[in-house]
């Protein structure tokens, strides 16, 4: 199996030889994170864990989209959606909203979940399933509902 590093490895060369200068600053960024980690926890990263700091950056370039649209400042919101299809463009298939409710039932029924306190057993059985495919935050929120009643 191909490690997710030496694809975005691979593809910083082609934006480099395409000199699309926009993919190559995204990135460049994405493995300046990976670096970052291996070099703080002193190990060679995985797959799940390069999954990880990618959903994390998408989250980041998230709540700034929102927050410069929210302060009129189009120009940078777009900036930071180019960013989000590149960093996107290295993650996994996204789930649809039926798979993602058919495994939020399948959770619920096998760890026994009955009311809101047992959602953190819910989410542990998902998180690992989903990570990289969905947004947790949406997924926490559907979770809520289904316990909820």
């Amino acid at each position: 199996m191909e490690l997710l590093t030496d694809r975005i490895k691979d593809e910083m060369k082609a934006a480099m030889k395409s000199g699309d200068k926009a993919r190559l600053g995204t990135i460049r960024l994405i493995l300046s994170a990976i670096k970052q980690v291996e070099v703080d926890e002193r190990i060679a990263l995985d797959n799940d864990r390069a999954l990880q700091i990618l959903d994390k950056m998408l989250k980041q370039r998230r709540e700034s989209i929102k927050q410069y649209s929210d302060a009129g400042r189009h120009d940078l919101a777009a900036i930071e959606e180019a960013e989000v299809a590149v960093i996107q463009s290295f993650m996994p298939t996204p789930l649809t909203e039926q798979e993602i409710e058919s495994m939020i039932q399948a959770a619920v029924q096998s760890s026994g979940a009955v009311s809101i306190k047992d959602m953190g057993k819910v989410m542990g059985l998902l998180k690992t399933q989903m990570q990289g495919r969905a947004d947790m935050a949406v997924v926490g929120a559907k979770i809520k509902a289904a316990l909820s009643g």
